[in-house]
């Protein structure tokens, strides 16, 4: 679905008035807001219950438009820039003075990315200013991938809801610390490790915790209602079965390798082998689980090499700091 003119007016009108607008973007859909509104910032802490020490990235219309909004910019931020904007690259830099400390979490650096979404971009371009936008629903809660994902866990809450179809992606943006010696990846997500390094022409460390705060880092995080358990791929249906003996309603995330075992379980979700389709759909699956009812969603870690990467650090998340069986 294409958003009609009006509606892109419409939402950069409610921006300017300090309001609230979910924007669609190819990884998922944020819950945006004047980024130089200090007050409109603070009021997607209200909306979301998301801690105010959590920094939220700032979305501009163009890579031209990253000097407006950081101190500096050091040649590795260009040459990732240039190569992944549009995309889903968030960059990690000193806050230049356009940016108030209510969206960096206090923090004197701030994340910035360039979406690429052709809402986004219009609706970037008719505001004329940057947007922060954290995803579209409630802290640590499964993130939205299409509008009516949006309205159904946010409401009235939200001023008004941007449809821009069905998210491409489908998960959150990498977010990469430019600000040292050296890149670093605090957060796994749309831009591949290995096109990552074949740009810098060398490794990229990806560290369990990191001294930047950034978005995703909560102990349990992109978490479905129903409590996820992480297995080894040959143990998923064994287990799920052990669950559902022990009374459990049981969700499975049936691995590609396992297509068309039979599995008794209140609900199964065939894992597609393309890690793109997987990522595209997997906030997708976690909520097809909870609407169907489940209390326990099994499910086993991809390989974590490409999207793998980004998909496993969500399903981590998911299962919070339970001990994986």
């Amino acid at each position: 679905m294409t958003a009609r003119t009006s509606d892109i007016e419409k939402a950069a009108g409610v921006l300017r008035a300090g309001g609230l607008v979910a924007v669609p973007t190819e990884t998922v859909y944020g819950l945006g807001a004047n980024a130089e509104d200090p007050a409109a910032v603070s009021r997607i802490f209200q909306v979301k219950g998301r801690p105010p020490s959590h920094p939220l990235i700032v979305h501009i219309g163009g890579a031209e438009l990253l000097g407006d909004w950081v101190e500096d910019v050091p040649a590795t931020a260009r040459l990732l820039a240039e190569h992944f904007w549009p995309g889903p690259l968030t960059l990690v830099l000193r806050r230049g003075p356009r940016v108030p400390l209510e969206a960096t979490g206090g923090l004197e650096t701030v994340a910035v990315r360039v979406p690429d979404h052709p809402v986004a971009l219009a609706l970037l371009s008719a505001f004329g200013g940057g947007v922060t936008a954290p995803s579209a629903n409630r802290f640590g809660s499964v993130s939205p991938t299409t509008a009516d994902d949006v309205r159904a866990e946010l409401g009235d809450a939200v001023d008004f809801v941007l449809d821009g179809g069905p998210c491409e992606v489908g998960v959150e943006s990498t977010i990469v610390d430019v600000t040292g010696e050296f890149p670093t990846i605090l957060r796994p997500g749309g831009v591949t490790r290995e096109d990552l390094e074949a740009v810098l022409e060398g490794p990229l460390a990806v560290p369990a915790t990191s001294r930047v705060r950034v978005p995703g880092q909560h102990p349990s995080h992109y978490a479905p209602r129903a409590r996820v358990v992480l297995v080894e791929p040959e143990k998923v249906v064994a287990e799920a079965e052990l669950a559902r003996e022990l009374g459990h309603r049981v969700g499975v995330f049936l691995p590609a390798a396992f297509a068309g075992a039979e599995v008794k379980a209140h609900a199964v979700v065939a894992v597609p082998g393309s890690m793109a389709a997987y990522a595209r759909g997997l906030y997708g699956f976690l909520r097809e689980l909870d609407q169907r009812g489940g209390d326990l969603i099994v499910a086993s870690l991809p390989v974590e090499e490409g999207l793998g990467l980004a998909i496993a650090n969500r399903l981590r998340r998911a299962a919070g700091p339970r001990p994986t069986v």
